[in-house]
């Protein structure tokens, strides 16, 4: 049987069809072209005239009340990521139309600024990088992020920020005065430090030893830095972890945290071709030791577990993971914000009609 060929610079191997779809489709291999590679997608982007920029999050598990998504999709093109499902709600695949499909909220810095002069508004950290990387590629050029952080620094408003990329270092003027006021944190993701694997895991992301280099200047920047070992991957990834927090402790992060590989809805299938793809001989091996530690399935959505998994294989990780903390000296929290700074500021003209 041959197998997919993933496209060069993409993470999923195609595109799994829409779980909201009436009908689904897939290629028939005539044996006419089956060794060649598919053609890559282009990235296309898509403004959405988004009408409110807050999420608000009840996840009793998830340590934050608020979250800004500036971009749907993320060029990164992380096969693993638990936000892939997401894309279905817009019609799309959440296979490569995931990370090649691309909408962005140019008004979102706008829309954050009429919330935040609401009477009403009750002032708590806001997480950027919950559902996509905050400062995937686009970012460059279209500043979103960057637009967000100028609002939440106006209005001495608390963030914290997740993300992969190095693009990050370019507002470290923000950075610098938001810490300044104990207003931002930051965690920078690193599932592994093998290059290669990297590439096929991430293939848009900046290089794990880059990302290292981007916890050192922003904790020489006096900016409260933890790693995310995440995910963790069974068979893959899971002997790196102790090295992770071991460098990153080493160039001034102050936390760490880990996420145990996380398969929901279609990532079950993504995943599952990405593994037939590049890693064959390992696939089910990968497969059982994910089935163990939740349970059985693929995937155990229940609050408390879904994040760590449960189990022997599960209960292992975790005192790893402690002990490295311990060897290390490092915190579980990089502590709280501060809130209490917050200013409304005055409405403008305008908006008093």
């Amino acid at each position: 049987m041959n197998r997919k060929i993933p496209p060069r610079g993409r993470g999923a191997v195609g595109n799994v069809p829409c779980r909201f779809d009436a009908a689904t489709r897939e290629p028939l291999d005539d044996s006419w072209d089956s060794a060649g590679a598919p053609g890559v997608p282009a990235t296309s982007v898509t403004a959405e005239p988004a009408r409110t920029i807050i999420a608000r999050n009840r996840s009793p598990d998830i340590p934050f009340e608020q979250s800004i998504n500036p971009y749907r999709g993320c060029e990164h093109g992380c096969i693993y990521c638990y936000a892939r499902p997401s894309h279905a709600y817009l019609g799309l695949s959440p296979g490569l139309d995931f990370e090649s499909r691309l909408w962005v909220k140019p008004d979102a810095a706008r829309l954050l600024e009429k919330e935040l002069v609401r009477p009403g508004y009750r002032c708590s950290p806001i997480a950027l990088g919950t559902n996509t990387d905050p400062y995937q590629p686009i970012e460059r050029e279209w500043k979103i992020t960057r637009q967000i952080l100028e609002v939440l620094l106006r209005f001495r408003h608390p963030v914290t920020i997740t993300t992969k990329s190095a693009l990050i270092e370019r507002d470290l003027d923000l950075l610098r005065e938001m810490a300044r006021e104990t207003l931002v944190h930051v965690h920078v993701s690193i599932p592994t430090l093998d290059p290669d694997l990297a590439r096929r895991l991430e293939p848009r992301a900046t290089a794990p030893r880059r990302r290292l280099g981007t916890i050192g200047i922003l904790a020489s920047a006096g900016i409260p830095v933890a790693v995310m070992v995440a995910p963790v991957i069974p068979w893959l990834t899971d002997s790196e972890l102790e090295r992770i927090v071991a460098l990153a402790a080493e160039r001034g992060a102050r936390s760490a945290a880990y996420i145990l590989l996380r398969l929901p809805l279609e990532v079950k299938t993504l995943f599952r071709e990405w593994l037939d793809a590049h890693f064959p001989l390992k696939a089910e091996h990968t497969l059982h030791l994910v089935e163990a530690a939740h349970g059985g399935r693929l995937y155990d959505s229940r609050f408390g577990f879904r994040q760590t998994g449960t189990g022997s294989y599960a209960e292992l990780l975790g005192k790893r993971f402690r002990l490295a903390m311990k060897r290390h000296a490092l915190s579980t929290t990089l502590g709280e914000l501060d809130t209490r700074r917050f200013s409304r500021g005055q409405p403008r003209q305008m908006e008093l009609f």
